[in-house]
């Protein structure tokens, strides 16, 4: 990653490096088209337990997303899966996975899993990493629940009472107490790269072992290594003797970590570039064409040209929709037309957490192409597209969507920009 104000010219901009971005600009890039991704910071991949929820909740909890999403979409038109079809999921599915290198992924779009969270609930999902997929509830009868002594974050006799109060498993909570150096704290990294060190490893896996009874699966938090998570699992299932798999926690998520070091790796082989620190602070166009990006890095501005540009910075989370003092909503980088938004002097958001808040499904209205469109379904401009969380018309947080939205989106940005450059 670069930290830099040097940004080369490039046949595509691609602005965020959340899931949607680096989809895009890896697609793009190894197409052989120059790419360079701009990002504030490291992206919203980090902090996701790295799986791809397509459809949890419609409102009802969501069987087969692909079974349900026809449905879906006609009853939410304005939606940015009404720009994905089935084929198009599906394909973005398998490029997905085959890009996902050394994290061995399972599921598509014909069935969700049920994966426990860290409190225990229940969380429907269609593509996940094979760490976690022993965890399925859908299967579960009797699971064993760790934790470590020193890792503060995760509570395996709360995850154990509500996967039994809440989804009928039985489930027992264990305490793991290796030897950790005299530290009482570890954070999820530190513990994770713990271990990657064969000697606490094995520590780890005499107590495990020690502790179990006939239970038929055990989950542990996702800590399970950085760069060889992939060893770690299988020797604690060997020593276990039972399939293990891994509970997301709270960020920071080791899985995300796993994730972006993946695809940021897939991004720099195909030749494209990653700049962290720079913002994009504003269009630079002509003849309804963006011709370039105002970009401030390092305490510079500069124009930097593009024949495309990926806009993925995300919704109102992330900053790239914005909301003032005064109710106006904005998007942020080019200042393109932004649905959704309650009327002036109305109230933004509701007054419980998890009301349904008038700013739910604000965001960018795209045609086909997934080019943002202005007031007469026009677009804005010719040559960008849009995706991920910045378009309007998903409510991704009760849906357990927007995943599924980021990659399909990504994937097709970068396909519709592929066919317009004849590649």
């Amino acid at each position: 990653d670069v930290c830099s104000s040097d940004l080369p010219g490039a046949d595509v901009v691609v602005v965020g490096a959340g899931l949607a971005g680096l989809v895009a600009a890896i697609r793009l890039a190894e197409a052989g088209m120059r790419v360079v991704t701009i990002a504030k910071g490291n992206g919203s991949v980090r902090l996701a337990p790295a799986t791809i929820d397509i459809l949890g909740y419609a409102p009802h909890r969501v069987a087969s997303p692909a079974q349900e999403l026809a449905g879906f979409v006609a009853a939410h038109p304005g939606h940015p899966y009404a720009n994905v079809s089935a084929a198009a999921l599906a394909e973005s599915i398998g490029w997905f996975k085959e890009h996902a290198d050394g994290l061995a992924y399972t599921g598509d779009a014909e069935a969700n899993l049920l994966l426990p969270t860290a409190l225990g609930a229940a969380r429907p999902s269609a593509v996940v990493p094979q760490a976690m997929a022993a965890g399925d509830l859908r299967s579960a009868r009797r699971l064993a629940i760790a934790g470590f002594t020193v890792l503060k974050d995760f509570h395996p006799a709360l995850v154990a009472d509500n996967l039994q109060a809440g989804a009928g498993i039985e489930a027992r909570p264990l305490m793991l107490d290796p030897p950790a150096g005299g530290e009482a704290d570890l954070s999820p990294v530190a513990l994770a790269r713990r271990l990657e060190d064969a000697e606490f490893r094995r520590a780890v896996a005499a107590e495990l072992r020690g502790q179990l009874d006939g239970e038929d699966a055990v989950g542990l938090p996702a800590v399970l290594g950085l760069d060889r998570a992939d060893e770690v699992l299988a020797e604690l299932a060997a020593a276990a003797g039972r399939p293990v798999f891994e509970i997301p926690t709270i960020p920071p998520s080791v899985p995300g970590l796993r994730l972006a070091a993946v695809l940021g790796r897939r991004l720099r082989r195909a030749g494209g570039r990653l700049v962290l620190g720079a913002q994009a602070a504003g269009p630079q166009a002509g003849g309804g064409l963006l011709t370039g990006l105002r970009v401030r890095a390092a305490a510079r501005e500069s124009v930097r040209p593009a024949r495309w540009v990926v806009l993925a910075t995300g919704g109102l989370a992330s900053g790239g929709i914005t909301a003032d003092l005064s109710g106006r909503v904005t998007e942020t980088v080019l200042g393109l037309p932004v649905w959704g938004a309650p009327p002036a002097g109305t109230p933004l958001f509701g007054p419980g957490y998890l009301d349904e808040h008038p700013m739910n499904r604000v965001g960018l209205r795209t045609d086909g192409q997934l080019r943002p469109a202005g007031p007469d379904g026009e677009p804005v401009y010719q040559n960008v597209h849009a995706a991920g969380a910045v378009l309007g018309g998903a409510r991704p947080w009760r849906e357990k969507s927007g995943d599924g939205i980021s990659l399909a989106t990504g994937y097709l940005a970068a396909g519709a920009i592929l066919q317009e450059a004849g590649r």
